[in-house]
Parts: C-alpha cells; structure tokens; sequence
C-alpha cells in the first residue's frame, strides 16, 4: 500500500514525495514556509492594503491600472470582484482557446457586465491551436495542459505589454494551489519542447500564430511586468469565494478545479489517473487540507467518491475531444497503452530552468 502523510493525503504517487520523522510530507512544509514568508498572517496582514494602494499610485491618470486574466473559475473570477470592489481599474482578459465551457463564459460576462469592467478576448489560432494540442495527445507526456497555460500568460503578458500595464493580477493562490508536485507534470514555461513536441508530431503547419515567448525573454517580461498574488493577502477560501460570486452575480460553478475548459476536465479526470496513476484532485485537496478549508478525514471520503466522473460521462467528453482534434479511437486506444514519456525524452530548456531554480532557491522559494 502507498504511504501517505499523516497530515495531507498526497502519497507515493508523487515519486519525490519525502515524510518526516512524524509522516508528515515536503509538501506541508514547504506550505508552512511559504505562509509564513508570503501568505496571509499576523506578520503579512497589511501586504493587501499596501499592494492595492501600490497598484493605484501606479494608475493614477491611467485608463487601466491593472490587468487580469480571467477564465470563468473561481479564483481569477473572485479575483475581480476583489480588485474591483478595493478601487482598482482592472482590464479583463480572456484567451480563448477553444475549450470553454458555456458556464464559464457567461460567468465571465455576468461579472465583466455587473463590476462594469471591460473585456478583451484573444482567440488563439484554432487551426494552430488544434495542431499543438493533437501533437501533445501523440506525445507520451503527462502535462497535456502545456499547450493552453504557454498561450493563456504569453498572450496576456504581450497584452500588457502593447498598453503599457505594469501589474498583472494573478489568481494563483496558496489556499488551493500550495500542493502539486512537480513530477506530475513537466513546466509550461518551454517554448524549446512545445516547439520539439510540435515537429514531431505534428501532422502540418507552424507555431507562428500561437501566443509564446522564450524563456530568456519571460523573465525579462516579469521585470517588466509585475505579477501580483493578491489572494496570498487575504484570507482566502475556494467555499467563501463560490458562495459570494454566486450570491452577487449568479455566478454557476462548474464542477471541479480547472474543469472551465473541458480539455482539462477529461485530462485531469481520466488521461492522468489511468495512464500515469496521477489524481490532481489529491493534490488539490491537501492544498485545502493545510489551508484548513476541508478535514483530511472530508478529503480521503472525496477521494472514494465513485460519482466524481462518470463512466458515461467520461465517454461523451472522450468523443467531444477526441473528433474536436481529429484523432481516431484506435490511436487514442494505442495512446493510452503506449510508454509514458517525460519532459527528459524531448529537447529542452531544462539546463537553463536548474539555473534558474538555483538563483531563486538562494533567495527562498516560493510555489
């Protein structure tokens, strides 16, 4: 049987997962490091009200003093509400990348509509978009998602960058994002593999209309640019948020983390457990676990809970997706039995990543 912590319920299926002397895994103490450093306590308590009057002295005279990129999910949606309703000027931003669900975007539209705040949306390439994501169901690798989170920043960080916003409200959060391990799947920062990933298998085309930046060039962007977790100033909660945006703006919740694009739904749901035995919502639980939101007793019976994702459902989404990237069932059927992969079997910028990881280790790491 898999060992798991005493404290969260992450286990063994983590491969790098290491337990104290007491069970209790890494992951929780480095969440204990970062609340204590970053997140919301008696030390932080007034980092809110220093960053939003921060953000206003910046956009004095300005249109807009902040960017957001929003998706229809709770956090980036809370997050608006939270921005606005402090006095800022945020500029919505949606990248559309052909997996919305009908939910999220009315929720995006009820809360742009009622907060009276405008909305831009970016409509990444479909042809282009369609190419990349087919090419990663061909790849063997874990983080199918890499194709939509490298064009939802790039495309929202040269946004901001073409009006000369400074800040970038970002939704990540400790609360519901502290535990995920980093051998689940790989970053979605390399341009080097997903170009890699794209010549090899994909069918035609090229990257030129799909959002991205190098890594080099990003990190001079988030100089540029400021990224700023304003949920780690507060505190936050996944139930809290739900019950006001649905109370304030009809807001609907979608059934599960990330589950607004419905790629994500059925490769969280489905392609990761049975081909790689990696279940997010374990990860996403124990974060709720230490932020104190859900008993790990509530989590473990969650994690038993046979309703999560429906035989039937499960197929329907498999079809949807499945016809929407042109890939027959028998190759997904060889898909799913094939090797696993990892980011180590494709070229890389992982060289400059260890560096990277080297310089920010010696200045405390942050999730």
């Amino acid at each position: 049987m898999s060992k798991m912590c005493t404290r969260c319920i992450m286990d063994e299926s983590d491969p790098d997962i290491v337990f104290d002397n007491n069970g209790v895994c890494n992951h929780c103490h480095q969440y204990d490091y970062n609340l204590e450093k970053y997140g919301y306590n008696e030390k932080n308590r007034d980092n809110f009200i220093k960053k939003i009057e921060e953000i206003k002295r910046y956009g004095k005279g300005k249109k807009y003093d902040c960017i957001i990129g929003i998706s229809g999910g709770v956090d980036s949606s809370f997050l608006l509400h939270l921005a606005v309703t402090n006095g800022l000027r945020p500029l919505a931003v949606h990248v559309d990348a052909g997996w919305n669900t009908d939910t999220a975007v009315e929720n995006i539209h009820r809360l742009c509509k009622k907060l009276n705040i405008n909305l831009h949306t970016i409509v990444v390439d479909w042809a282009t978009m369609m190419e990349l994501q087919r090419a990663y169901m061909y790849s063997g690798l874990a983080n199918l998602d890499i194709p939509q989170d490298h064009a939802f920043l790039a495309a929202t960080y040269k946004y901001a960058l073409k009006h000369n916003i400074k800040y970038m409200l970002n939704g990540g959060n400790m609360a519901t994002e502290s535990i995920m391990p980093k051998s689940w799947g790989y970053t979605w920062l390399d341009f080097k593999q997903i170009k890699a990933v794209f010549k090899i298998h994909a069918r035609n085309g090229n990257l030129k209309l799909y959002p991205h930046f190098n890594v080099i060039p990003y990190y001079l962007i988030k100089r540029r640019i400021k990224r700023v977790n304003l949920l780690d100033s507060i505190p936050y909660s996944k139930k809290m948020a739900i019950d006001l945006l649905h109370s304030n703006y009809g807001w609907e919740y979608y059934g599960g983390k990330h589950f607004e694009s419905r790629f994500t739904k059925f490769f969280q749901s489905h392609y990761l457990p049975e081909k790689f035995g990696y279940d997010k919502r374990r990860a996403h639980l124990s974060s709720m676990i230490v932020n104190g939101e859900i008993s790990r007793e509530d989590a473990l019976i969650e994690m038993e809970n046979d309703n999560f994702y429906l035989e039937e459902t499960m197929i329907e989404d498999r079809d949807y997706v499945l016809k929407k990237l042109d890939i027959p069932l028998k190759d997904w059927e060889q898909i799913m039995k094939s090797k696993n992969k990892s980011a180590a079997d494709y070229p890389s910028s992982v060289f400059v990543f260890k560096i990277i990881d080297y310089l920010k280790n010696l200045k405390g790491y942050k999730y």
